[in-house]
Parts: C-alpha cells; structure tokens; sequence
C-alpha cells in the first residue's frame, strides 16, 4: 500500500513539475493573466493609476469640462475594469483549483481524515448544506461535552 501510494505522490510530482514547463510553453492567458494580476495588484500600478487621474483632472479647464473630456475617462475606466474581470477571474481560478488539490492532499496524508471529504466542491448546494449541517450538529455536541466535563 505504503508502494503505490509512493508511487502516486512520484507521479503527482512529475505532472506538477511538466505541468510548470507546460504552462510557461502553452498557456499565454495564464501566464499573461498571472503577471498582469501581480503588477496591477502592485502599489506601483495604484500610483500609476492616481497619476492618470490626476493628469486627467487637471486637464479638465484646458479642455473646459467637455463631455468629451468627461467620456475619456468613464471609457477608459469601463474597458479596463472589463478586461480586468476576466484576469482577476482567471487568477482566482486557478489559486482556488491549487488549494482544493492541497487540501485535497492533507486529507489524504492524515489517517483520520475522511477522504470522502475530497472534491467536495463539486458537490451541489444541497449537499453542500447537508454536509454543514452534520458538522454544525458535531460542533454544538462538542460544546455539550466540554459543559458537561466542566460541571
């Protein structure tokens, strides 16, 4: 058993390390969306963006408060908080996708864990509640127990 599950883990292993060679070869989204996610979440790109305001509204008397002047900014706010959905959409993806396979691990690692318990995200909302539910109940029959030893 102790074989096979080593064997397993080798074999996670060698997909995570060709998976990594993959990506940066094959999936220029996910690559472009991991880079463009982690420079605009830099204080660097909250500056940038606080300098193309600025920069926008000091224009404002040169340009006497247009409607164009005003649909510059409103268009170019809208397309890029667009395009930002989807990257931040992508990121968020593939950061939940890894740490469901993670946990899904520890599970397995741990002897007492239910392994039932992996991929339970692909459950139904339903399901989901009903799982809740037990462990709401095992977590209010805990707190009996401990008033009980207490008293």
């Amino acid at each position: 058993m102790k074989n096979a599950e080593n064997a397993s883990r080798q074999e996670v292993v060698k997909v995570v390390a060709d998976s990594a060679r993959r990506q940066t070869q094959t999936d220029a989204f996910g690559k472009f969306a991991a880079a463009a996610s982690s420079w605009l979440g830099s204080k660097w790109a909250f500056v940038g963006a606080i300098v193309i305001i600025a920069v926008w509204a000091f224009t404002g008397p040169i340009f006497r408060y247009s409607d164009t002047w005003q649909l510059v900014i409103n268009t170019g706010t809208t397309i890029i908080t667009f395009l930002m959905v989807f990257i931040i959409q992508n990121t968020q993806n593939r950061d939940a996708r890894a740490i469901n396979l993670k946990l899904d691990e520890l599970i397995h690692a741990i002897d007492k864990a239910k392994n039932e318990m992996m991929d339970i995200e692909k459950l139904s909302d339903a399901e989901l509640d009903t799982i809740h539910e037990k462990y709401t109940q095992m977590r209010a029959d805990c707190d009996e127990d401990e008033a009980e030893e207490k008293s």
